[in-house]
């Protein structure tokens, strides 16, 4: 049975062929794939045709230096894990190509051909947990997307119950409760106050309805749908009597994502209900525009200033940064002198 081993490759690059046929020899007897260059050039070359797993690489080559070689592999943008050989005293060497990405190096000494299969042992186990540590975030970043798009199209089933269904079933009673209203007033008065009390009370009812339909499924559809949700985030702060709200863009700017305008939109209102409640802001400006192919939205306030998370969880930064993350975006929380917050959050457009 092929051992994990045999299923890696490793490039020696080392000038001293006799050296370079010893390690090859000592990492082979570890079922190891090997295969050696005697110079930069033979490296590189050989790097074209196939990227290795690991490479050992000598600092100090007949035709290029390793830390010319490594710049001409970053140029030419070939990735490839590597370790350093080193002699006696070219250990400033080794921590300066270290600092370039070496996982780690190997002294050129008596003892080095015992060492070098557990150095590249160690290292390929490193490899193999960033790996694995990468694609889990991947998994999880991916698991997330499909949880909040879950999440988001079970707030627009509801909210479509909510407005069509039981809104719409609340107001035919209401109207009902109106023109019975009407026939009583002609033959029970009291009846008729009662009606009307009811009448009232299914106002409210439908009234609260529309808002919470309205709180599930924010903006609809569209792709102006973000410039229309941010009027009505305006109007409806505007209609609280203490802040006023306004909202200026450039035009009107198209997302043609409805995720990516569901989590904008929530990031604006996060932002207004953090001046508003926690900041005490008199003025709240909201701006879109896009730029040079990134999407700019900005909630600009006069409050206190920012509300420290530890202070109380209504803050909700850690949601709106989670939200800019889901999407791509960047988002920065800046304190203005003299007083207030400005939130930024960018978004790259597809090209």
């Amino acid at each position: 049975m092929p051992t994990p081993e045999a299923n890696v490759r490793i490039l020696i690059v080392d000038d001293d062929e006799g050296l370079g046929i010893l390690m090859a020899d000592a990492l082979g007897a570890e079922g190891y794939q090997v295969e050696t260059a005697l110079s930069g050039r033979a490296a590189l070359a050989s790097l074209e045709k196939r990227t290795p797993d690991l490479m050992l690489l000598d600092l100090k080559l007949s035709d290029v230096d390793a830390p010319d070689l490594l710049e001409k592999l970053q140029r030419a943008e070939t990735r490839v894990p590597f370790l350093v050989v080193t002699g006696q005293g070219d250990e400033r060497v080794a921590v300066e190509v270290m600092k370039r990405g070496a996982l780690d190096y190997v002294m050129k000494d008596t003892a080095m051909l015992d060492l070098l299969p557990a150095v590249v042992k160690r290292s390929l186990e490193g490899l193999a947990r960033e790996r694995a540590l990468k694609a889990a975030e991947i998994e999880r970043t991916r698991l997330e997307h499909e949880v909040l798009a879950a999440s988001e199209r079970e707030r627009h089933s509801i909210g479509a119950d909510l407005h069509d269904g039981l809104g719409q079933l609340l107001t035919a009673v209401e109207l009902m409760c109106t023109a019975l209203k009407e026939d009583a007033a002609r033959i029970d008065p009291p009846l008729a106050v009662r009606l009307d009390q009811m009448g009232g009370m299914l106002r409210e009812a439908v009234a609260q309805t529309r808002f919470l339909a309205r709180g599930l499924v924010p903006v609809g559809g569209g792709p102006d749908a973000l410039h229309h949700g941010l009027v009505a985030l305006a109007d409806r702060t505007n209609g609280l009597g203490r802040t006023t709200c306004t909202f200026k863009t450039t035009g009107v700017v198209e997302i043609g994502n409805a995720v990516a305008t569901g989590h904008l939109y929530r990031i604006a209102q996060e932002a207004v209900n953090n001046a508003v409640k926690h900041a005490r802001a008199r003025h709240i400006g909201l701006r879109l525009a896009r730029k040079a192919g990134t999407v700019l939205l900005e909630i600009e306030d006069d409050g206190v200033g920012l509300v420290r998370e530890s202070e109380g969880k209504g803050a909700g930064l850690g949601l709106m940064r989670h939200r800019a993350q889901l999407i791509g975006a960047e988002l920065t929380i800046k304190t203005k002198r003299g007083g207030g917050v400005v939130v930024s959050c960018r978004l790259p457009l597809p090209a």
